[in-house]
């Protein structure tokens, strides 16, 4: 059965997630929730979701660059990143800059680079790249540009959805789903 959902993005959307080589993601208001919370010794805690990680750990399956892109300067959005093994760029001044240099090394044009983010830092990138995406929470200034919303809001899925899309527009999404699936039963 194919890929059901695929039909549920605007044309457009799609054939812009299907060029997509490079995601990159911002880290707090994406693949968190937003809230900076700290410990009674000042050490930053941070809460992802399990779903967001596994949809990043599948683009790379698939060969798509991944990278965390954040202006703030977060051991937690290091190890998380470490641990899903993909990069992460913490302490981001200029992050169209860090887009730019990533997609150079990944000899990536910038219509192949998808961009998540929710709030002003993320809207030097949008306008640059192929796919912006924003959580269904992101501040208003950023979600009224960019070329997609997820309807969960960051920390809560919303990267999955971004990834779902991204894999089922290049046609990965039954695949995965099938290899995720006991022997003997059908996507």
């Amino acid at each position: 059965m194919p890929y059901s959902h695929l039909n549920d993005y605007p044309a457009d959307i799609r054939e812009r997630a299907s060029r997509v080589r490079l995601a990159c993601f911002d880290v707090d208001g994406t693949l968190t929730d937003g809230r900076l919370t700290f410990d009674s010794e000042g050490r930053e805690l941070k809460s992802f979701h399990v779903h967001d990680g596994l949809g990043l750990v599948m683009l790379r399956k698939v060969g798509i660059t991944v990278a965390l892109v954040t202006a703030r300067a977060s051991a937690v959005a290091e190890r998380r990143a470490a641990e899903l093994g993909i990069q992460a760029f913490t302490a981001v001044s200029d992050k169209l800059a860090c887009v730019r240099s990533l997609a150079e090394t990944h000899a990536v044009s910038l219509d192949e680079v998808a961009f998540m983010g929710d709030d002003l830092p993320d809207l030097k990138v949008m306008p640059h790249v192929g796919l912006s995406i924003a959580p269904a929470n992101a501040h208003r200034w950023v979600s009224e540009r960019v070329h997609w919303r997820s309807a969960r809001a960051g920390g809560d899925g919303a990267v999955r959805e971004a990834c779902d899309l991204l894999l089922a527009a290049q046609g990965h999404a039954e695949r995965l789903l099938a290899e995720a699936l006991p022997t003997g039963v059908q996507a």
